[in-house]
């Protein structure tokens, strides 16, 4: 962001003392992409707040859209995958709406592919696996969580490898897989542990870095599986009362929290 406007700065003394006149215009189009990145940045603000205390605030959307709109303008694909997915995580995490949340991760995800924004891709993905979990449609759920697995190990996101192993153990309970839902699980912890991601598998010491790391496993404010060092909690159940067993998981019916429930 600083570079942007360090950019426009420099515009300006080509059109002032170079008589550049297609500087101004370019400048302004450094300006809205500022303007875009600082929407985009405040809205994830905004939902960590409604992450924080459960208060909806009407600006959350409104931020993503406008981000939506600026990068549209500029065409900036990046930035316009990246909003549709924040407009996509507003609809699925705060509304509890998939229906409306679905799109916009299929339009984040098609975007992202496009320019090979392979993490983008990979949340998109994750976010689709969920909707279709809860939808009970667990093969397509499992494809798109284990493609998004592929995308994080190729860019060493680990924390994010657990994170979706987690709910390929969920799956696989739900498919009557046992044994895989137990090896899933012995995997996740191990990566989660070996990458420090405390908000996966717990630590067994306080953690040095803060819970705002980059390797904190909330991705997105939003956790729809439980961690592993809680056990998994099937949908509808209360976070303290979840099996850890894959038999007890799968005779409860093993489903990713929602919001109001364990995530």
């Amino acid at each position: 962001m600083e570079d942007r406007i360090e950019q426009t700065r420099n515009l300006y003394d080509s059109f002032v003392f170079g008589g550049d006149a297609g500087a101004l215009g370019v400048a302004e189009q450094q300006l809205d992409a500022v303007r875009a990145d600082l929407a985009l940045a405040r809205g994830r603000i905004v939902h960590g707040r409604f992450l924080e205390n459960g208060e909806v605030d009407l600006r959350e959307l409104a931020l993503f859209e406008q981000a939506l709109v600026l990068f549209q303008a500029i065409g900036d694909v990046r930035g316009e995958a990246e909003s549709h997915f924040w407009i996509g995580i507003y609809h699925q995490v705060v509304e509890g709406n998939d229906v409306a949340a679905v799109p916009a991760f299929e339009r984040a995800h098609a975007l992202a592919k496009q320019i090979e924004d392979r993490r983008t891709m990979s949340y998109a993905l994750r976010h689709l696996g969920v909707a279709e979990h809860a939808a009970g449609r667990l093969d397509t759920a499992r494809e798109h969580l284990e493609a998004s697995v592929e995308l994080r190990k190729e860019l060493g996101h680990l924390p994010g490898v657990a994170a979706n192993l987690v709910g390929l153990a969920y799956i696989a309970a739900g498919q009557g897989r046992h044994d895989d839902a137990r090896a899933i699980i012995d995997e996740a912890r191990a990566i989660a542990e070996a990458s420090e991601a405390h908000g996966t598998c717990g630590p067994s010491r306080k953690p040095t870095r803060p819970s705002g790391s980059k390797h904190a496993i909330r991705e997105n404010g939003h956790r729809p599986y439980r961690r592993i060092r809680d056990g998994l909690v099937p949908r509808g159940r209360r976070c303290g009362d979840g099996p850890t067993d894959p038999d007890q998981l799968r005779a409860a019916g093993a489903q990713p929290g929602r919001r109001g429930r364990c995530q």
